[in-house]
């Protein structure tokens, strides 16, 4: 059986709001309901989502085709960049590059990418150790971590050439029983399943 991660699509970029409360754009909610309509969405027995409110949003939707509720996992946050505020999206991408180039530092006080990248494996690890292999699951988070989880179960380092293509709204697939990932980045209302 699978476990998808996914994350969350298209934001409303507000800079005077902390990032963890952003939420969905219109064309991130168009997405969003647009893959809801997906037979993958309606074969999930679980969703787990970060508490970021864009995740919680993206999940909400999956959740109500699902006909599940969603169960919320506070480890599985963005990396924690809080001690820079906003940057402008182009200052944004250079950090994120510096970011993944030195994994065992810190970019001006952001949570290193060895430490988010620990913290979403034991998260996932946690949810999956109580979880019933023969049920489809997802989990609804960020781009950042998402990337990190990846690196992790393909045996890979952590370098951002592994991260989702565009911005945001993919998934990737792996299976329960060997944590193999299936299926590289894929825009989730293109996914067609296993």
């Amino acid at each position: 059986m699978f476990a998808l991660y996914i994350t969350h699509p298209q934001i409303r970029i507000e800079p005077d709001v902390p990032v963890p409360r952003w939420g969905l754009s219109e064309i991130g909610r168009q997405r969003a309901e647009q893959a809801a309509g997906s037979a993958w969405v309606r074969s999930l027995r679980r969703i787990v989502s970060s508490d970021e409110v864009k995740a919680v949003e993206t999940a909400e939707i999956l959740a109500a085709a699902a006909g599940i509720k969603v169960e919320i996992a506070h480890g599985m946050g963005e990396n924690d960049r809080s001690a820079t505020g906003f940057l402008p999206p182009d200052r944004f991408q250079e950090a994120a590059d510096w970011f993944f180039a030195h994994p065992t530092e810190s970019f001006r006080g952001w949570e290193r990418a060895v430490d988010a990248q620990a913290r979403i494996v034991a998260q996932v690890d946690e949810v999956l150790n109580n979880h019933d292999e023969r049920q489809p699951i997802a989990f609804v988070g960020h781009g950042g971590v998402g990337t990190l989880l990846k690196c992790h179960l393909q045996g890979l380092p952590i370098a951002r050439s592994h991260d989702q293509p565009g911005s945001g709204g993919n998934l990737f697939a792996f299976r329960l029983e060997d944590r193999t990932v299936t299926c590289d980045w894929t825009a989730m209302e293109s996914w067609k399943g296993i």
